[in-house]
């Protein structure tokens, strides 16, 4: 019955926000325009191809042949405009519309950028360097510079980003030492929602589709509540193109390590405010390899993705409809191989009781296992702004289908073992106050519904649930000549219901099956249960910029977390991960306290970034080996080690650390390092055991070197060569408690990129080639974070060595042929 009234509730008052949204986005407000010119600060010449854009109206041009621009149609209000031009020093510009604005902008050429603009998490855009929060933001220059196979490793070399990874494509974001539920992955600023409590299950998202990513390192995130912990990541696809442009680019790209063969096209047009873009992906590998262990078994993936959007701006606002499709074929590497050679072997027989070893053929072959996941994800979401007089309303509403199937059956290979099936229906209410005496007020609702059924496979590791969460915040910023200053509240409410499970092995298969409660005979693996969790998490920080050089920020968040389905209620073996897995339906909430402070120091050669923070988390979750009463591994299902839940107390606390050198404006010499540490600080009244005083799975001190020259010519433009060294230190502060985790040795990785835009006559980019090397010298490494690692289950490993390595030397050439096409009469 309380469920009952908290849905009805908040169903009531997203109809009448709707409602109300909508009527009075129906009457016309007043219309603006914003024109102007774009020139060199030195030289007066006009820059081409400037952008001109709106952030929060999801708006821009770039200018013409003669370096103007012009928006028209725009409504009544302030807003921050952003001037971005390659090379050049960013502006960023609040302009109060009320009618014709004309406004000229000089940019003055810069080899540093600290202005980026950025949207997650505010209550409007606004620079980084004023943000309080401690957020980062990747442009797609970085993105399509460095090698990677997917997104989440595309950004894990950014201070404070790491990735926990299975392979080469399931990587899974670490923000400062925390991960999984406590991060929440956003896509274009809707909440990704797949089985992401599971450490072996990625992020599905196409890594071509995504421009730009912004991440919040810690609970500062009040506009997107529990899940957000430890952070936010921020995938934020190609956003429309400029009014009067048809944009595009096909993509086509190799690695050698493992023949990785990738290939994305694009295209999308805006035309008298009607906008519409689509994409589609594909991409394949084989086994990749290594200096040890050759070709690893069972890490080959098969991925095609593909998106689509149509949207329309008015003078009312704007409203988008994008629909996303990802379909991931999987193998499942397990790490068994054949004592005497050393070479990997398949499962052939359900009994698993004789192996056969790996061909050379297999291992070469771009043909998925018949043990393998199948990860699907559908997702259709409508984004609407609304403006209401001065004030603006977003209203966004998203459904999301993930289907994960994982085979695990050899001899019935075409009959699931793991069958998950998750529908989640999400919703996201924001009104943003007109601006008053430079005051920022937004104020909301959001949340989701959530079904996963989980009884279709053989295996069940979670319990069927239903879950529903509704939370509300508040997001205040005032600027006050030099000082910035943003805050806010939340509360958050989230539902369980779990469904009891009943099962007995099918006479013919011999796989279970569920069956009524009533069957004699029957396990009852998972009980009813229903449980409600509830918190409240806030924000306070600052920043002050002494001089345009100088500026000091400092805020203190606390942050909420929900137990997820896993933690609470577990019970059965995860394929793909050796575990047997229990939960604990006993757990309270977790809840943090993060303070962080940050230095920057910015001029014409030098930008130097210091963030310090400290984060302590009460109740917190942690997976822990069982043993027996003998000391022994406590074995409920041979062949898998037994994990269970735990909660207590833990504190991390790190610095990271920028030092980018410009002596002159083509050499770039980049210098980033970020360490942080984590101690389980057990329960209140109880001494932690010498073996259990760090958490586990914290990444090493991580450091990164850059030496970059960018060059131009008459037929090249944007060119660069560079090399880079990556320095991973040893980690020996290591939960070593029940075997859970062993130390890992440090280690020096040497990439390279080169790279460039080849143009025709009249300038304009026909081809862009980029050849780029990552562990140059092939070495032989394991990262603290790599699952991999502990994947070794056979006694007398000869060789000294133990668990599979990360990838070896991968070489990468990358063409992309963009297009960009004028739709405007020429008169």
């Amino acid at each position: 019955m309380k469920s009952f009234i908290i849905y009805k509730a908040a169903f009531t008052l997203l109809l009448s926000i709707c409602i109300a949204g909508i009527s009075i986005a129906s009457v016309p407000p007043a219309t603006a325009t914003l024109s102007g010119s774009v020139t060199d600060a030195k030289t007066n010449r006009p820059l081409i191809a400037a952008s001109v854009l709106i952030p929060d109206l999801k708006i821009g041009v770039a200018t013409d042949a003669d370096g103007k621009y012009e928006i028209k149609g725009l409504p009544s209000g302030t807003f921050l405009v952003e001037i971005k031009f390659e090379g050049y020093k960013s502006i960023t510009k609040n302009i109060l519309f009320n009618g014709p604005v004309v406004q000229n902008f000089m940019l003055e050429e810069s080899a540093t950028e600290i202005s980026e603009v950025v949207v997650t998490g505010s209550s409007k855009a606004t620079q980084i360097k004023r943000n309080p929060v401690p957020i980062i933001s990747i442009n797609k220059d970085y993105l399509t510079t460095n090698l990677n196979t997917n997104i989440i490793d595309a950004i894990a070399k950014i201070p404070g980003v790491r990735a926990v990874t299975t392979g080469p494509n399931v990587s899974k974001p670490i923000i400062r030492g925390l991960g999984f539920n406590r991060i929440l992955t956003l896509y274009d600023g809707v909440r990704q929602e797949g089985q992401q409590w599971g450490d072996e299950h990625g992020i599905e998202v196409d890594a071509y589709s995504i421009d730009k990513v912004e991440v919040i390192k810690g609970p500062a995130s009040l506009s997107y509540g529990s899940d957000a912990l430890a952070g936010v990541v921020n995938l934020i696809p190609t956003q429309p193109a400029p009014e009067g442009k048809m944009i595009g680019d096909v993509t086509t790209e190799h690695q050698s390590n493992n023949k990785y063969i990738g290939g994305s096209a694009m295209l999308g047009a805006t035309k008298n405010g009607f906008e519409w873009m689509a994409r589609l992906t594909h991409k394949q590998a084989i086994d990749y390899q290594d200096k040890y262990d050759g070709r690893v078994f069972g890490t080959a993936f098969n991925e095609t993705d593909a998106n689509a959007s149509i949207g329309i701006h008015r003078k009312w606002g704007y409203s988008h409809l994008n629909f996303v499709l990802y379909d991931d074929l999987q193998e499942i590497p397990d790490g068994s191989r054949d004592s005497a050679s050393r070479r990997f072997t398949r499962q052939i027989t359900e009994a698993d009781t004789v192996r056969e070893i790996v061909s050379d053929a297999d291992l070469n072959s771009y043909q998925i296992e018949k043990l393998h996941q199948r990860v699907q994800h559908y997702r259709v979401f409508l984004n609407n702004n609304f403006i209401i007089g001065n004030g603006r309303l977003d209203v966004d509403f998203g459904f999301q289908q993930s289907i994960r199937r994982e085979f695990s059956h050899p001899v019935l290979y075409t009959v699931p073992g793991l069958y998950l099936q998750l529908n989640s229906y999400t919703y996201d209410i924001k009104y943003h106050l007109p601006e008053n005496n430079n005051w920022n007020v937004s104020v909301g609702v959001n949340g989701m519904y959530q079904q996963n059924t989980s009884t279709n496979g053989t295996e069940f590791i979670i319990p069927s649930y239903k879950q529903f969460e509704v939370g509300g915040f508040a997001l205040v910023k005032k600027t006050v000549d030099k000082l910035d200053i943003s805050g806010g509240v939340r509360y958050d409410v989230r539902t369980f219901n779990t469904e009891a499970l009943y099962t007995i092995p099918d006479p013919v298969t011999g796989f279970d099956k569920p069956v009524s409660a009533t069957t004699v005979g029957a396990d009852n693996p998972f009980a009813k249960y229903t449980h409600t969790f509830s918190g409240a998490s806030g924000s306070l920080g600052a920043t002050y910029n002494f001089t345009d050089q100088f500026s000091v920020k400092a805020n203190i968040a606390r942050g909420f977390r929900s137990p997820n389905i896993a933690e609470i209620s577990a019970n059965g073996v995860h394929p793909g991960t050796n575990i047997y897995q229990i939960g604990n339906d006993n757990f309270k909430p977790e809840f943090n306290l993060q303070e962080d402070i940050g230095f920057v120091y910015s001029s014409k050669y030098a930008v130097i970034q210091l963030n310090l923070f400290n984060n302590y988390i009460t109740n917190y979750i942690f997976n822990e080996k069982l043993v027996g009463a003998n000391g022994a591994d406590s074995v409920i299902v041979a062949g898998n080690q037994t994990f269970k839940f735990q909660q207590g107390r833990a504190d991390l606390y790190g610095a990271e650390l920028n030092i980018d050198l410009h002596p002159i404006k083509t050499l770039h010499f980049e210098n980033s390092l970020s360490v942080v540490y984590g101690d389980n600080k057990g329960t209140a009244g109880t001494k932690v055991a010498d073996d259990a005083k760090y958490l586990p799975f914290i990444p090493p001190l991580h450091g990164l070197s850059e030496l970059r020259l960018d060059f131009a010519s008459r037929n090249i433009k944007h060119g660069f060569i560079k090399a880079q060294v990556e320095y991973y230190a040893a980690q020996n502060r290591v939960f070593t408690a029940y075997d859970t985790e062993t130390a890992t040795p440090g280690y020096t990785l040497f990439n390279a990129g080169i790279g460039g835009s080849f143009v025709n006559k009249a300038g304009k980019t026909f081809v862009s080639v980029y050849l780029m090397g990552n562990n140059l010298f092939n070495t032989g490494y394991q990262d603290h974070l790599n699952r991999l690692k502990y994947f070794e289950d056979y006694p007398g490993n000869f060789t000294g060595r133990n668990g599979i390595y990360n990838m070896g030397r991968n070489i990468a050439l990358k063409l992309s042929f963009p297009i960009n096409v004028s739709m405007n009469k020429v008169s």
